[in-house]
């Protein structure tokens, strides 16, 4: 049989007074035990993220020497110690391609010493790899609809990270 959690009795109202949520009982509930199976596969999920910390590394890693060859690449091409605009465009892509992968390393951190996932950090992430793509996109080959497609992203995107930022500010009354 179960008992009810005790309950701290609440302090006489006055007549006509009206109650808010600060004058509700306070409820304390008892700490749930936890059961075995769920720390083992809270455990396995805690491992498996720090996995994919250490992959990350090695992804970022992988990429800034990918960063490297592909500007020593166009730098020795002919023409020689030239960039053209396509090669840029190129070496952007692939610099944004490692901030990107900083920042899914960074989201997972965040995951492990808090063990919660950043919503806001996401967003930012997901508006920085739609950038990528509006960075590498050669417009003389695609679709209209696809670029009202990419620019519905960006503003849902940019609206979203914009609301979860979105802190309203208290009005000042003036005293008279």
């Amino acid at each position: 049989m179960e008992s009810k959690p005790p309950v701290r009795p609440s302090p006489p109202s006055r007549p006509g007074a009206s109650r808010t949520l600060r004058d509700e009982p306070e409820v304390k509930l008892p700490p749930v035990a936890e059961d075995g199976l769920l720390k083992v596969l809270h455990a396995v999920i805690h491992f498996a993220v720090r996995i994919l910390a250490v992959l990350m590394v090695l992804v970022i890693l992988w990429g800034v020497a990918d960063v490297v060859y592909v500007i020593y690449q166009r730098l020795v091409a002919e023409p020689f110690m030239m960039l053209t605009v396509s090669d840029i465009l190129l070496i952007f892509g692939s610099f944004m391609a490692v901030l990107i992968a900083i920042e899914i390393f960074i989201n997972i951190t965040l995951y492990i010493k808090h063990d919660t996932l950043p919503i806001k950090m996401v967003i930012a992430t997901a508006l920085m790899a739609v950038a990528r793509k509006v960075i590498m996109l050669d417009f003389k080959d695609l679709d209209p609809a696809y670029i009202v497609a990419i620019a519905a992203v960006i503003v849902s995107l940019g609206l979203t990270y914009w609301l979860i930022s979105y802190k309203p500010q208290p009005v000042k009354t003036e005293e008279r």
